[in-house]
C-alpha cells in the first residue's frame, strides 16, 4: 500500500502518540471522575442524563427518534460511558491567560447546566411531534431527579390512541392539473386506513409539486396545496381532504395555473474574452435535458446541471430561464465556462511494502478536452525505489519499479446501438487504458502489460452504481529469475510449491467483470463477479489445440488463467447519538480455478490481516485456515487463499476537536478450495470452519481532516487458529503477550 511521504515520516511519531493518548485517557478516567461539577454554579445543577420513555407499550412510538426533539442534552460521552470531554474541561484552572488552561478548555467541553425553561419547551415539542404522528391527544410530562449537584431528566410520554384516516378526497380546482394527477393516481401516498401522519401529508404535497414541476408548471409551489381534516365524533377517525387551489396574479385569483413550454435554448460562453464555447454542439445538446417545443421540466433542469457538472472540461454552468411576455413560453440561456484544457502535475510519495520503506515520484499530464467533448487523456510516468530487508544470498538488495500508464475517458457511453433516450437517462463514462509496468527485485524481474475497456454508469435518481469491465487483459512475463530463487523455491523437490511455481511463469489473464455498488444512508453494499479464460478455452477446443505437458492450452505459447470470482461487501451503521455509532461489516469472497488453471493467479488470491481485515494480524500474515508459516521469505505467496471471510464490529465515538476513537472486534480468515501440499491445514472444510476463525480486538484513533481521515489502529490477537500445542498461543486473549500478539496499523480512510 502506498502512502504519502508525509505519512511515512510521521508513522513512528503517530504510533507513539497513539499509545500515549490511550494511557492519558485511562489516567483521566481515574483521577477526574469526581470533578465534573467544578464549574457548575452553586445554585444550579449539571444535566447528568436525559431519557425519553412511554407510559405503557406503544409499538408505533419510536423514543429514539423522539429524543431528537429534546432541546437540552447532557455532555458527550466517550463510548456512551465516560464523560471525558467534560472531565478534561474540569481539569483547567480559572486563569484563562495560562496556555495549559486554554488548551484543556479547547479540548474539553463545558458543563451543560440544567435549564427548566428548555425542559418545558421540550415537553411542548415532544407533544407536537406526537400529534404530527397521529397521537392527537398525547400528553408529555417531565420528571427531574436531583442527586447532589446533578439532575436527571425523564420525559414521560402518554401518546394515547392514534388517529386513522377514514376517507380521502382530492379537491382539484384546475381541470388540467386534475387530469395530470388522475393519470398518476397509483403513486398517491394517502389512502383510507392509514395512520394520520403530518409527515406523510407533507410528502404528498412535495410529490404533487414535483410531478407538476416536471409537467410544465414552472411557477407552481406546494403552498397551493392545503388540507382539511375533520374528525368523526366519538371515534379516532379523520376525513381528509386535499385541496389544490387556483393560481394568483396581482393578488387576484386566476382560473388556471400556467403551463410553460420551452421556446429557445441557447448556449453562451461565460468566458470574458472568448465568446466561443470549446465544446462540440452535439456534446452540449447531449448534456441538455430540456427540449424546445416541449413542456418545462424541473428534473430536466437538474439533470442538465448534473450532466454539465460531470464534464471535467467545464468549470461552472449557469442556466437562466426567462418567461416570454404574455405567452406561456420560456427561453433558456445556458452559460458555460470551461477549464484550462491541459495540466501537468508532479507528486512525490512514500511507500511501505511489508515493512520495506521507499520513495516514489510520478509525473502526470492531463488533457481534459481532447476532442472538444470533455474527453480526458491522462499519461502518468512513475518511478519507485525500496530498500529490501531480510534477504540472504542475493547480490542486489533493492527494488525498483517504472511504469507508464495512459488512460482515455469519455463522459458518455461509447457503444453502438445505444438509443439517445437511454443515454439521456444515465450518467455514464467509458474508459480505455494501457499500462506497462517494469519491476526489478533481487529475486526476479517482472513485467506486466495491461489493457482495459471499462464502463461505469448510474441513474441520476438512484443510489446504485454499475461497473462493467468489458475487457481487462494482463500479460505477465518473467524475463529473469535469480539462480538462488530458482534453486531454493522453484527447482527444489522438497518444497514442491505448485502455487509458487505457477506465479513465476508467463501468464495471460483475460478478465470480464461486472459490479454493483449501493450506498444510501446507513447501508452500503458492494458486489462484483468476474471470470477469465472462458473464450480462450472454448476457442482452443473448437480449433483442436493440443494441451502441454501440464494439461494447459496455450496462446502464443503462453498459458492463460481460467477462473471465476465473486465478492460481496456489506456495511451497516447504527447511530446511537450525535457522537456515537456502531458499524457492522461483512466481507465474503470466493474464487475457483478450473479448466486451464489449477491455481489462482497471485493477483486474484485473497489474503487476511492488515488495516482493513482482522487487525490483530499484520497484512498477509493470517491463514489460510490453521496454516502456520515457517519461512517468512515467501509467506506473501503461501499465506493466500481462494476464499475469504471478514466479520467486523466497530464502535466509533467522537473524542475532541477533529479526533475520533474506536473500539473493534474482528473475525475472519482465508482458505483454499483445493488441498495444496505446501499449505497444510489451509483447505476449507465445514467441520473445521468454526475452529479456524481468527478473532482480534483493539482500539483506534482517527484524525478527521474533512477531505481525508488518518487512521491508527492497535489490534491484539484473541483467538489464533494457527498454533502449535501451547494453549496460551491458541487463546492469547487469556494469556496476552504484547510483543507476540499486537499489530499496529496506519492507514488513510476508514476500514469499511
Amino acid at each position: 500500500m502506498r502512502n504519502g511521504i508525509f505519512f511515512v515520516i510521521l508513522h513512528a511519531e503517530m504510533r507513539r502518540l497513539f499509545k500515549n493518548s490511550i494511557l492519558l485517557a485511562c489516567m483521566m478516567s481515574v483521577f477526574t471522575s469526581c470533578s465534573t461539577t467544578r464549574y457548575v454554579p452553586e445554585d444550579q445543577t449539571l444535566l447528568n442524563s436525559v431519557k425519553v420513555k412511554t407510559e405503557g407499550e406503544y409499538p408505533l412510538v419510536n423514543t429514539a427518534t423522539l429524543r431528537n426533539y429534546v432541546r437540552q442534552r447532557p455532555n458527550a460521552k466517550w463510548f456512551s460511558i465516560l464523560k471525558l470531554p467534560l472531565q478534561i474541561y474540569s481539569l483547567s484552572g480559572s486563569d484563562s491567560s495560562r496556555w495549559l488552561n486554554r488548551t484543556l478548555r479547547s479540548l474539553g467541553e463545558p458543563p451543560v447546566i440544567y435549564d427548566s425553561l428548555k425542559t418545558a419547551l421540550s415537553c411542548s415539542d415532544l407533544r407536537q411531534q406526537l400529534s404530527n404522528e397521529g397521537f392527537l391527544n398525547a400528553r408529555v410530562t417531565s420528571q427531574v431527579s436531583r442527586h447532589g449537584r446533578k439532575s436527571d431528566v425523564t420525559y414521560w410520554l402518554q401518546p394515547g390512541e392514534p388517529y386513522f384516516v377514514h376517507n380521502v378526497k382530492y379537491d382539484i380546482a384546475d381541470p388540467h392539473v386534475e387530469r395530470i394527477l388522475a393519470a398518476d393516481s397509483s403513486a398517491r401516498l394517502l389512502h383510507a386506513g392509514m395512520r394520520f401522519d403530518v409527515g406523510t401529508l407533507d410528502a404528498e404535497r412535495k410529490r404533487i409539486t414535483a410531478l407538476l414541476a416536471d409537467s410544465g408548471y414552472y411557477r407552481f409551489h406546494k403552498e397551493f396545496i392545503t388540507y382539511q381534516a375533520d374528525t368523526t365524533a366519538n371515534s379516532h377517525l379523520i376525513d381528509l381532504t386535499l385541496r389544490l387551489g387556483l393560481a394568483r396574479r396581482n393578488n387576484r385569483p386566476d382560473t388556471l395555473h400556467t403551463r410553460y413550454a420551452m421556446r429557445h435554448i441557447r448556449y453562451v460562453s461565460a468566458e470574458p474574452d472568448d465568446e466561443h464555447i470549446h465544446l462540440r454542439q452535439r456534446v452540449l445538446e447531449e448534456c441538455t435535458h430540456l427540449a424546445e417545443n416541449e413542456y418545462y421540466s424541473a428534473s430536466g433542469l437538474r439533470n442538465t446541471y448534473n450532466h454539465f457538472g460531470r464534464l471535467q472540461a467545464v468549470k461552472y454552468t449557469n442556466i437562466q430561464l426567462v418567461p416570454v411576455d404574455t405567452l406561456p413560453l420560456l427561453d433558456c440561456n445556458i452559460q458555460v465556462q470551461t477549464n484550462k484544457p491541459s495540466t501537468i502535475s508532479f507528486q512525490p510519495e512514500g511507500t511501505n511494502t511489508a515493512g520495506d520503506l521507499g520513495a516514489a515520484v510520478s509525473l502526470t499530464y492531463q488533457n481534459r478536452n481532447l476532442f472538444r467533448g470533455s474527453e480526458v487523456l491522462s499519461v502518468e510516468l512513475r518511478g519507485a525505489y525500496e530498500a529490501i530487508r531480510g534477504l540472504e544470498g542475493y547480490s542486489n538488495q533493492d527494488f525498483t519499479e517504472y511504469s507508464l500508464e495512459t488512460r482515455l475517458q469519455f463522459p458518455r457511453f461509447i457503444m453502438p446501438l445505444m438509443s439517445r433516450k437511454l443515454l439521456n437517462r444515465l450518467n455514464a463514462t467509458s474508459e480505455v487504458s494501457l499500462r506497462y509496468d517494469l519491476q526489478d527485485r533481487p529475486e526476479f524481474h517482472r513485467r506486466v502489460l495491461a489493457a482495459a475497456w471499462r464502463y461505469r454508469w448510474n441513474r441520476p435518481d438512484s443510489h446504485g452504481r454499475y461497473m462493467l469491465d468489458l475487457l481487462d487483459l494482463d500479460y505477465v512475463f518473467m524475463p529473469w529469475i535469480s539462480g538462488t530463487f530458482h534453486r531454493e523455491y522453484l527447482d527444489s523437490e522438497t518444497t514442491r510449491n505448485a502455487i509458487l511455481r505457477y506465479n513465476y511463469e508467463d501468464l495471460f489473464i483475460t478478465k470480464l467483470g461486472f459490479g454493483y455498488t449501493y450506498a444510501h444512508g446507513p447501508l452500503s453494499v458492494r458486489t462484483n463477479i468476474e471470470t477469465s479464460g472462458n473464450v480462450l478455452s472454448l476457442g482452443s477446443q473448437l480449433l483442436g489445440k493440443e494441451k502441454d505437458q501440464q494439461g494447459h492450452y496455450r496462446l502464443f505459447n503462453i498459458a492463460f488463467a481460467q477462473y471465476v470470482k465473486a465478492d460481496i461487501d456489506l456495511t451497516r451503521s447504527f447511530v446511537i447519538d450525535n457522537n456515537n455509532q456502531v458499524v457492522l461489516h461483512l466481507g465474503l469472497g470466493i474464487a475457483y480455478p478450473y479448466g486451464n488453471s489449477s491455481v489462482l493467479p497471485f493477483e486474484k488470491r485473497y489474503f487476511s490481516g492488515g488495516a482493513n481485515s482482522v487487525r490483530g494480524w499484520s497484512v498477509r500474515s493470517l491463514g489460510p485456515g490453521k496454516y502456520k508459516e515457517r519461512d517468512g521469505r515467501i509467506n506473501f505467496i503461501n499465506q493466500t487463499g481462494d476464499m475469504k471471510l471478514d466479520l467486523n464490529a466497530e464502535y466509533r465515538t467522537h473524542l475532541f476537536w477533529k479526533v475520533d476513537g474506536a473500539a473493534f472486534i474482528d473475525a475472519g480468515n482465508v482458505w483454499t478450495l483445493r488441498d495444496y501440499d505446501i499449505q497444510p491445514g489451509g483447505q476449507f472444510r465445514w467441520k473445521d470452519f468454526p475452529s479456524q476463525l481468527a478473532v482480534g480486538y483493539g482500539m483506534g484513533l482517527r484524525l478527521n481532516l474533512g477531505y481525508f481521515v488518518l487512521r491508527f489502529d492497535l489490534g491484539m490477537k484473541a483467538i489464533n487458529p494457527a498454533y502449535e500445542e501451547e494453549e496460551d498461543e491458541h487463546y492469547p486473549i487469556l494469556h496476552p503477550r504484547f510483543s507476540r500478539d499486537y499489530a499496529f496499523h496506519f492507514a488513510v480512510g476508514m476500514p469499511f
